[in-house]
């Protein structure tokens, strides 16, 4: 199922009681800076530390009361894995998150700490969601995508209804907003909202070198894989394909998405800690990471930068 604009609406009511409503700011530092008007949507203060809590707060409150007994199963590098695991402790849920070994070890910690189970693999030579799949057979557990899932692209969808709503109370129209992506439910979420609030700004995604899949299939017209390889910085960014739900909103509501590299996302995470006084981790920093290096001409412009993640 696609979701529509009313879904994200519904979401927002649904997730409003346990989310963090993440305030967008404007940066004197970039705009003196840049030449432009920069905002920042500061999800690194959403609760877990980043956006993946709307969404998985989102789906695993659409699920059934009678359903909800065998508990859930998610696979995640960790952003998703903290947001599933808090959001099954307040539904009063079993979480067992497949993670890969290689993942920060605050984001492992993190997930047991908020009460889920761990199972790690190896990301070069098992296969997760097979992991995840044969794990919710043996449960009957609920499986919780990181991304191409309705319920969790519309959770994700909620930051940009705020987006929308802040911009109009402060009287900005917004240019452009560049969103981190790895499958790409946070931006094709984002876009959808920005879209149902009347809002014309283009919306880009923003991917590590290699890892950029979604801006690839954009351009081709087509879900297409990035080539991977060597494992970027942003370990939360490192879907090589979108989402096949996801490209279909994707490929009608965003514009051009950029690649940035590892030096660039390090220089953005320095920048955060330094100037901005903000703990961003490197794929939430990648939006920042991208204006940075003069990806967008944003000169004279109004800009919102999603600061997705501050797990670090």
């Amino acid at each position: 199922m696609i979701p529509a604009f009313a879904d994200i609406q519904a979401a927002a009511a649904r997730i409003a009681p346990h989310a963090v409503r993440t305030p967008l700011v404007e940066s004197p530092v970039l705009s003196a800076l840049t030449g432009g008007r920069i905002f920042l949507k500061l999800e690194t203060l959403q609760r877990t530390g980043s956006f993946k809590f709307r969404g998985a707060c989102n789906r695993l409150a659409m699920i059934p009361q009678g359903d909800r007994a065998n508990g859930v199963v998610a696979f995640s590098s960790g952003n998703h894995a903290q947001g599933v695991a808090a959001a099954a402790a307040l539904f009063g849920m079993e979480a067992v998150i497949v993670m890969p070994s290689d993942a920060p070890r605050a984001k492992i910690y993190g997930t047991r700490a908020l009460g889920g189970t761990v199972v790690e693999y190896d990301r070069q030579r098992e296969d997760r969601e097979a992991i995840a799949g044969k794990l919710c057979a043996e449960r009957g557990a609920v499986l919780v995508k990181p991304f191409d899932d309705a319920g969790v692209i519309a959770g994700q969808g909620t930051a940009g209804l705020e987006i929308a709503e802040d911009v109009a109370r402060l009287g900005v129209t917004l240019d452009d907003v560049l969103v981190p992506c790895s499958g790409g439910g946070l931006v094709s979420g984002v876009a959808l909202a920005l879209k149902g609030c009347g809002l014309t700004a283009g919306v880009h995604s923003v991917e590590p070198e290699n890892f950029d899949g979604m801006k690839r299939s954009l351009e081709a017209g087509a879900r297409i894989a990035a080539p991977g390889g060597r494992l970027s910085i942003a370990d939360a960014l490192m879907a090589p394909t979108p989402g096949a739900i996801v490209f279909k909103l994707a490929k009608d509501l965003l514009a051009p998405g950029y690649a940035v590299n590892d030096a660039e996302l390090e220089r953005a995470v320095v920048f955060a800690a330094r100037d901005l006084k903000l703990v961003v981790e490197p794929g939430g920093a990648a939006a920042l990471a991208a204006l940075l290096a003069g990806k967008l001409d944003v000169r004279g412009k109004c800009t919102a930068l999603v600061l997705s993640g501050g797990n670090a």
